[in-house]
């Protein structure tokens, strides 16, 4: 590799790891061991991967090591990328039985330096069509997402504050607290908080089919 490109890498993986987001070191350990399983499943390798994600070879291998985890626009991207449901990159043990997620412990992702925070209301285990978020938008902060898997819908509901959503395919739509919302989102999509005040909304994503 030249020194240019490795310049460029280099570049590459500082941006990447300057937008992980905090989240816990077995939440880390999780998602690497799933990364380089799922990964090796599809027969990638990290240089494919990164080609295909648009995340660098970097990144990936520090993710896959869990020294680092991404944001989470950098995670939606590697599981569109392996053609795999979002919660698959971060599924521990299956459960049986009923679940409480306790607020305390909950293992929260975040972007946008904390800006913008998703926490799962689902146990996170293999073979999941559905899943459900509560997500939480900082004052006037605007979240760009990723395009996801062709199929993907969101059904929205704004909890708190006013919102407006933005998608590639349909107007800007302006969300009053209460309203919700379902609209196709594998497309570039994004969430605006129009007020002075954090707003809450809650989130639940469908894929056209489970994905092993």
């Amino acid at each position: 590799m030249s020194e240019g490109a490795r310049s460029l890498a280099a570049k590459a993986a500082e941006r990447d790891m300057h937008e992980s987001g905090d989240v816990s070191a077995e939440l880390s350990t999780i998602l690497g061991k799933n990364l380089r399983r799922l990964r090796t499943r599809r027969g990638h390798s990290l240089e494919r991967l990164a080609k295909l994600s648009g995340v660098s070879r970097a990144m990936l291998g520090q993710i896959e090591t869990g020294k680092s985890t991404p944001t989470i626009n950098l995670l939606w991207k590697v599981a569109t990328a392996l053609d795999v449901p979002f919660a698959n990159l971060l599924a521990a043990q299956a459960m049986h039985g009923t679940a409480v997620l306790r607020r305390d412990t909950a293992k929260v992702l975040s972007s946008s330096d904390g800006r913008f925070t998703s926490r799962a209301l689902f146990p996170f285990e293999n073979e999941r069509r559905v899943e459900f978020y509560e997500l939480r938008l900082a004052p006037n902060h605007r979240e760009d997402a990723e395009a996801h898997a062709p199929g993907t819908k969101e059904n929205l509901i704004v909890a708190e504050g006013a919102v407006e959503i933005s998608t590639a395919k349909e107007r800007t739509m302006t969300l009053a607290e209460g309203d919700a919302i379902l609209f196709e989102a594998d497309v570039q999509h994004s969430y605006r908080n129009l007020g002075s005040t954090e707003a809450v909304l809650y989130l639940v994503m469908t894929y056209v089919e489970a994905i092993g």
